[in-house]
């Protein structure tokens, strides 16, 4: 069965970006290859309203079929501010909340995110399971594309 990726902004952004460009082609080669499933939101599409055209039209390049798309729910705005209630983060990251209470509520196999402050950190991470555990979700992988690339056997 083929892993569901959820991706958020930061990794379409990165897919154009020097520092990350690199990991982030090679995770986007496997979603060509039909090795692993995109999961993305309406979320990720507001968001990608206000960046640079090209990082805008990176995804419109493929056919919507490709993609598994998910509706934010009530249920992951309700999960997405508990977390900030818990205080595994503060206020000003909600929609990075969002994006991880929707990927929880979905189940999907991993979040990908170049965000390293708000999501893919390991004091943020154990924060956003232990609220979902308390609230009888599973737990959520979070990795950088870079984990997610298969470095063949070297």
């Amino acid at each position: 069965m083929k892993q569901r990726v959820y991706i958020d902004t930061s990794v379409v952004g990165g897919y154009f970006d020097e520092e990350f460009e690199e990991a982030t082609i090679k995770l986007f080669k496997r979603f060509e290859s039909d090795e692993i499933i995109f999961v993305v939101s309406e979320l990720l599409d507001l968001e990608l309203v206000n960046a640079p055209i090209k990082v805008r039209e990176l995804l419109s390049s493929y056919t919507k079929d490709k993609f598994e798309r998910i509706e934010f729910t009530e249920e992951a705005s309700l999960l997405a501010e508990t977390y900030i209630t818990e205080k595994v983060v503060g206020k000003t990251s909600i929609e990075d909340c969002r994006h991880i209470a929707l990927a929880t509520i979905r189940k999907v196999d991993v979040l990908a995110s170049w965000n390293f402050k708000h999501i893919v950190n390991l004091d943020r991470i154990k924060g956003y399971n232990s609220v979902n555990l308390r609230l009888g979700y599973s737990m959520l992988e979070i990795r950088s594309p870079k984990d997610l690339v298969n470095y063949g056997n070297d």
